[in-house]
């Protein structure tokens, strides 16, 4: 990834936020057919492992040596910049338009799970976080199900987990513009209704705009 220094994301809370909050991720990775790419929904372990789960049926875990390096990319939010937004524009006509977005790339060593004991904990992380944000206290646990229909959604998957080697961020956010384009390209994406990104950037507002 090409990655300019001032836009190089190294905080890492800013990064687990991104994961978070983004959490389907491209999984890619080079088989003997090539290269693979399955978009699948990760979670972040307490020792920064991602753990996920694919369908039996899904060849990715017969493609996929174990422990094979595999990269995971997150995509936070993005959005198009319009030189117009820039006060500068209007002054010298030197501006062009760019995309704004932020992204991460995870790399590392994937190892297949086909015990239950593996299944079940890796859905129970995806459950245990997704359900908490969108049903609260009325989230959706596995024994809500019935034991039998369960164990056999689980013999249908396949769990894995990632042991993260290295990790690269970035955040283009307009931290190379002056502070009053910069502040005019976050008028510009709030007057659109791209509130998301504009909150983006002002979480990463350059020093001195």
């Amino acid at each position: 990834m090409y990655l300019p220094e001032h836009f190089n994301e190294v905080d890492p809370e800013a990064v687990a936020s991104l994961i978070a909050a983004a959490p389907l991720a491209a999984l890619v990775a080079e088989t003997r057919e090539g290269l693979i790419a399955n978009h699948i929904p990760l979670i972040t372990t307490k020792d920064g492992a991602l753990v996920g789960h694919v369908a039996l049926a899904n060849d990715m875990h017969r493609l996929i040596d174990d422990g094979q390096e595999v990269l995971a990319i997150f995509r936070g939010v993005d959005g198009y910049i319009t030189p117009n937004s820039y006060p500068s524009k209007a002054e010298h006509h030197r501006a062009v338009p760019t995309w704004n977005y932020q992204v991460a790339h995870v790399y590392g060593a994937i190892h297949f799970q086909h015990d239950e004991r593996s299944k079940r904990a890796a859905l129970g992380l995806l459950t245990h976080a997704q359900e908490r944000r969108v049903s609260g206290d009325k989230a959706w646990r596995m024994s809500d199900a019935p034991a039998d229909y369960i164990a056999d959604m689980l013999a249908k998957i396949v769990a894995f987990r990632i042991v993260v080697t290295r990790t690269i961020a970035k955040s283009k956010l307009s931290q190379n513009r002056d502070a009053r384009d910069f502040d005019g390209a976050v008028a510009a994406l709030r007057e659109r209704g791209e509130s998301a990104l504009a909150d983006a950037m002002e979480a990463r507002r350059p020093k001195g705009a």
